[in-house]
């Protein structure tokens, strides 16, 4: 099998598809449905008139006995007679013992008691061939007493339900098979632009989505969902891409020196050369492994939809940490670290360590980026439904074009080369608050920079897992 024929879309046949099949099972329900009500309705019918039909009969016979005052062919005869004349509607029979017929507009019959269906009437006068319904009475005298009614309507309806379950079965199966192919034509059409959609993406184009037909039906939301979890793969895919790069290029930095540290160390010609370049040679090691550390936690946080054990945090107890962590840290850099301590009914929803790291890393900038005598503040309020936490300071500041791009990954500016770091940082801090739910911004403080982080407090619960 070739490739090009492997990775050709197949249609599926309609006579295979599930739709089909769905549809094939419920036009057979449907035509059960159908014969079976219209059987039980003409069923119904058929026994009402056959009933009404009976009692006619049956009423007849009696009218007839009742006037002849005896069950014998003496006293019927008469009786008979006029019947045949007046009742031209009704068969009449009356036979002797011998079986042979002494009046009546029929021929002989058998002398069969009971209920009787004859398929022709046996008229004599006028002759007919009409299907009859009757009774027979068998007399006292051995006598044989028989009336009828035409039973043309009864036969009718019987023919008549028999060509309604045929006409019905077939319509049933036409409407059925043909709104079978046709809904299954227009499923498959559907699925096939899926199928074909999911084997551009296989062939490497991650940018196709499912086409949305507007009707909001099954399928839309299908598209919807699937269109949902390739973005989502997308974003994963370009995420992996990204941190590949980046790890080849930053890497390349600290390997090399590692590289250049190695080959003094080979080649020193003393001890203490020795040392010294093996010692600057772990060192490049370490920068090295904390940049990769550092990019593959960016990494997960930029690829994270929902905050990892979040928790209703008391900020001023966050505040507190930092501040028993920072504030002899500052002092021993001749700086003063003021804490504003928030309301204690500031609460906000999310993962104590990221939001602890979050506030460290723009607390230690502050303090690796400011000269001695420099005052850092960090402090909280809530506005307009907002949690908005800052860290500020009196510092030299950023200029105000540099204000996005030290959020850039491994970003470096001039006057920080000699500041210790891998310049992931503050990448760090804005993928923690943006997972949050928040923003990041810096303004100037004048002078000096201040870095506000806003968390809008009704959305946190959405993030929450």
């Amino acid at each position: 099998m070739t490739a090009s024929h492997h990775n050709s879309p197949l249609r599926l046949p309609v006579l295979r598809s599930s739709s089909f099949r769905i549809i094939a099972m419920f036009a057979g329900c449907f035509l059960l449905t159908g014969i079976t009500v219209t059987a039980f309705s003409g069923y119904r019918s058929q026994r009402l008139l056959s009933q009404q039909t009976r009692r006619i009969v049956a009423n007849e016979r009696d009218e007839a006995l009742s006037e002849a005052r005896g069950r014998d062919v003496t006293h019927l005869q008469s009786t008979i007679k006029e019947l045949v004349l007046n009742e031209p509607g009704f068969y009449y029979l009356l036979q002797n013992a011998q079986e042979q017929v002494v009046i009546g507009n029929m021929f002989h019959l058998r002398p069969i008691a009971g209920w009787r269906w004859l398929s022709w009437t046996h008229r004599t006068h006028p002759p007919d061939h009409h299907p009859v319904i009757g009774y027979g009475t068998a007399l006292n005298d051995g006598g044989y007493f028989f009336v009828g009614i035409d039973a043309t309507p009864l036969q009718s309806l019987r023919h008549d339900l028999w060509l309604t379950l045929a006409w019905s079965a077939l319509m049933f199966l036409v409407i059925g098979l043909g709104g079978g192919f046709l809904l299954s034509h227009l499923v498959l059409g559907r699925i096939e632009g899926i199928s074909l959609t999911a084997r551009k993406i296989m062939r490497g184009d991650i940018s196709q989505r499912l086409a949305l037909n507007g009707t909001g039906d099954e399928f839309d939301h299908l598209a919807h969902s699937l269109n949902a979890m390739l973005d989502r793969n997308e974003t994963l895919i370009a995420s992996v891409r990204q941190i590949s790069d980046d790890i080849a290029h930053d890497m390349r930095r600290p390997l090399a020196r590692l590289g250049q540290n190695l080959d003094k160390a080979q080649t020193a010609t003393t001890h203490d050369i020795q040392s010294t370049a093996l010692t600057q040679a772990q060192d490049n090691l370490q920068d090295a492994l904390e940049i990769f550390s550092s990019l593959l936690r960016l990494a997960q946080l930029e690829a994270g939809d929902r905050i990892p054990d979040s928790q209703t945090l008391v900020v001023a107890d966050l505040f507190n940490t930092l501040a028993d962590l920072y504030q002899p840290v500052a002092q021993e850099q001749g700086q003063t670290l003021t804490i504003i301590s928030p309301a204690l009914n500031l609460t906000l929803d999310g993962n104590r360590i990221l939001l602890t790291q979050t506030l460290s890393n723009l607390i230690e900038n502050a303090i690796n980026h400011c000269s001695s005598g420099t005052v850092i503040s960090l402090s909280a309020h809530m506005e307009n439904n907002r949690v908005i936490m800052a860290v500020s300071d009196n510092g030299p500041g950023i200029p105000a074009e540099e204000h996005e791009r030290v959020f850039e990954k491994m970003v470096r500016l001039d006057t920080s080369r000699t500041v210790p770091g891998t310049g992931l940082g503050l990448s760090l801090v804005r993928a923690i608050v943006h997972l949050h739910g928040g923003s990041i911004r810096l303004v100037d403080n004048k002078p000096g920079l201040r870095c506000e982080i806003v968390f809008l407090k009704t959305s946190m619960s959405v993030f929450t897992p």
